[in-house]
């Protein structure tokens, strides 16, 4: 029987593969474990949407990201990515921020863009990734009041591919500075049960990450 600190830490997991190679093999894999686990979602590439909607019939949220890894595509192009990935079944989408509108202090743009991607969303659960790892501390503070504005649900620390992942350091910036009403998600290089319940006390309300479900299958065995 599963404990259930164990259980509160599953049930905050984005269950997550979004490798350039990710085989539907793999993917089906990844959702009968989110199922199996109780975790909020998988988090798998946009191509496989459908096909995991249909396999995992309502049993288990589906997740997917748009604008995926570098951000810098078009509004219209995540737009499109995002209604698209709506009518194939995702319930949730993950978004990346255009980057270098936040260099160049273009917050507002930055605003607007999310904003268009929620309305996008139909309704859908909405997930901003700021990059932490290639932001200032002033940068990640402005973000905090971007998304808090943008009528997003959650600030997500980050892709996994830009170099950097989330910091205990980063949750707890993002929980002084977020409005009440959003929540955060950390992701990247989350390791072990240990950084899990870590960035949970913190204030991380999800977890993306692959290796959370490998901990406790091998805790199993």
């Amino acid at each position: 029987m599963m404990d259930q600190e164990l259980k509160k830490i599953l049930a905050a997991v984005d269950h997550t593969l979004l490798a350039q190679g990710a085989t539907w093999q793999e993917i089906r894999a990844l959702c009968d474990d989110g199922i199996q686990y109780g975790c909020a979602s998988v988090c798998i590439p946009a191509s496989y949407v459908a096909q995991a909607a249909d396999y995992v019939a309502g049993k288990l949220p589906i997740c997917t990201v748009i604008g995926f890894p570098n951000g810098y595509s078009t509004t219209a192009a995540k737009c499109a990515e995002t209604r698209d990935a709506v009518a194939n079944g995702a319930e949730e989408i993950d978004m990346v921020i255009n980057i270098g509108w936040v260099k160049d202090g273009l917050y507002d743009q930055v605003l607007q863009e999310i904003r268009l991607v929620k309305k996008a969303c139909g309704g859908k659960l909405l997930k901003v990734i700021i990059e932490t790892c290639l932001l200032t501390d002033e940068e990640k503070k402005e973000l905090c009041r971007v998304v808090s504005e943008s009528g997003a649900e959650y600030i997500k620390t980050s892709t996994g591919f830009a170099g950097g992942g989330a910091t205990r350091e980063d949750v707890a910036l993002f929980k002084a500075h977020i409005a009440p009403h959003v929540k955060i998600k950390a992701a990247g290089g989350i390791a072990d049960l240990k950084d899990a319940a870590d960035f949970m006390a913190l204030g991380a309300d999800r977890l993306g990450t692959s290796r959370i479900v490998k901990a406790v299958k091998a805790m199993e065995a």
